[in-house]
């Protein structure tokens, strides 16, 4: 399923080599050069003195510096910046977020691994095999390695994969999963040959199977209420099942360590925490050696970190595609007319100038919102008439709807200047720039925007809430199978569609 973002990077800083071992896609320098700038990309990244223009990465590549297990020393200890979500059950809407996902793979069941094309390796440690053994109707057995136990010492078996399904798949109204989709095609989940294999029966062919048991959600913990509220500011670490465990968690920090009852490969870290910071507090961590890797995406903030001691700079594209969220029932939003003037006011050309302002860093905008340029099957998808900006245009659609210009040059109906609200997050000095540049595009349009900056740790409860009318945010593409998330990110009734806008006529096709 595709996890929510705020507004996050393509950038990435990383001083020693425990970070550079857990950054996953989005960092590095691969070999090779770059044609357009003649600038070469080194192997693992650029040192802090290097003095050339930074290449465009490949998009074919992932830049992040693989190494062989036997290759990476053990111990030491391994601390990141990330934003603070309060709600650590990833499987349901409030805690589907790509910061607890990022912590959730340390201590939950990650299942698979997954390469640049998407080729699936299961993770042996949790299945043993995985496979289709009928079309029709379609069943998918898993065997389950004999020796994967849950925290609170009971098996893994064909229960865990029961009670994902249930959690899951919608029929029950009291849980309140992030997405349903190909959940709601799986007819039962049973017990195979013994309790160790679970067979999953499904009403109707439903592809890619794979993408559906990424993970496992403890069946201890599906009492409803435990599902939507039990999970705040508490990991359970008594439901997880990883090569770590939480040590401590609060408003400030996560702390990861060993978990002493994992049956894998023993971790070679011995420590790994996650500080909640605003950006710029990140970045001074960072300079200041306080955390071992970050994220951004600006030449401020390149120019912030450049100059520290023995780092690599990495540069790649991400798994996130930006968004601008409308929320469709605030307002003035609740009017398609108004939704598609302030869209045709866009000048995403600018924005991107105002983004990457003295990076050699131009990409495409983004034509998709379930896939990223770089993956095979992208396509722009945004409507001709939106692809550039048009500020005629948006003005006609406005007076069209009975708007009329005022003297002090916004737009008005009955009485009321048409004025909305952009929530955006943290201080970083290009996320301020591309809010006010937002508003002065709005205001050749005739539209006033009243500027809402929040901390960071406000996303989530922002998101869920629906405390906002425009929202700069991103979703996650935590595998290759974005196909799957139409339904999560359109659908009338999914709880992942933050604009609260559907059609009757498009939901059965999504």
């Amino acid at each position: 399923m595709k996890r929510r973002t705020g507004r996050r990077g393509v950038l990435a800083a990383v001083a020693g080599l425990a970070a550079i071992g857990m950054l996953l896609s989005g960092c590095g320098a691969g070999g090779g050069s770059n044609e357009a700038t003649g600038a070469e990309e080194p192997a693992s990244g650029f040192p802090n003195d290097y003095q050339g223009a930074y290449p465009m990465p490949s998009t074919d590549k992932a830049y992040n510096n693989p190494k062989s297990r036997d290759e990476v020393k053990d111990g030491g200890t391994l601390t990141l910046p990330t934003t603070y979500t309060p709600n650590w059950n990833v499987f349901s809407v409030d805690g589907n977020t790509a910061y607890m996902q990022s912590m959730a793979q340390f201590y939950m069941p990650s299942l698979y691994s997954l390469d640049l094309k998407g080729n699936i390796t299961w993770n042996k440690d949790y299945i043993e095999k995985a496979e289709l053994v009928s079309k029709d109707p379609q069943v998918v057995k898993f065997d389950i390695n004999p020796k994967a136990k849950w925290n609170n010492g009971k098996d893994i078996d064909w229960t865990a994969f029961e009670a994902t399904w249930k959690v899951s798949n919608g029929s029950n109204p009291d849980y309140n999963p992030p997405s349903t989709d190909g959940w709601d095609k799986i007819k039962s989940v049973t017990e195979g040959d013994n309790a160790k294999q679970a067979v999953v029966t499904f009403s109707q062919p439903w592809y890619p199977w794979e993408a559906l048991f990424s993970s496992l959600y403890n069946p201890d913990a599906t009492d409803p209420k435990v599902f939507t509220q039990g999970w705040n500011d508490n990991p359970h670490n008594e439901w997880g099942a990883g090569p770590f465990k939480v040590e401590k968690a609060d408003q400030n920090q996560a702390v990861f360590v060993p978990n002493e009852k994992w049956w894998g490969d023993k971790p070679k870290l011995e420590k790994v925490t996650f500080k909640y910071m605003e950006d710029v507090a990140s970045l001074n961590a960072f300079k200041n050696g306080e955390v071992d890797a970050v994220t951004f995406a600006s030449n401020t903030s390149l120019q912030t970190v450049k100059d520290t001691k023995d780092i690599e700079i990495r540069l790649g594209y991400g798994k996130s595609t930006n968004v601008l969220v409308y929320n469709g029932k605030a307002g003035a939003l609740k009017d398609q007319k108004v939704r598609q003037a302030i869209t045709m006011g866009l000048d995403t050309k600018t924005w991107e100038k105002i983004h990457f302002q003295g990076l050699n860093w131009t990409p495409e905008a983004a034509g998709s919102e379930l896939f990223p340029l770089f993956q095979e099957g992208y396509e722009d998808n945004r409507p001709e008439d939106v692809r550039a900006v048009n500020v005629d245009g948006a003005k006609k659609v406005l007076e069209s709807d009975g708007y009329k210009l005022g003297d002090d040059g916004y737009y008005q109906k009955d009485g009321k200047t048409l004025s909305l609200r952009y929530t955006y997050f943290g201080d970083a000095a290009t996320v301020t720039a591309l809010a006010k540049g937002y508003q002065q595009m709005m205001k050749a349009i005739g539209v006033k925007i009243e500027l809402d900056n929040r901390d960071n740790s406000k996303f989530s409860d922002t998101v869920t809430q629906g405390s906002y009318e425009i929202l700069p945010m991103g979703w996650s593409s935590p595998s290759p199978y974005s196909q799957v998330n139409v339904s999560q990110l359109y659908g009338s009734d999914s709880p992942s569609n933050y604009t609260y806008v559907g059609s009757a006529e498009v939901d059965p096709v999504v």
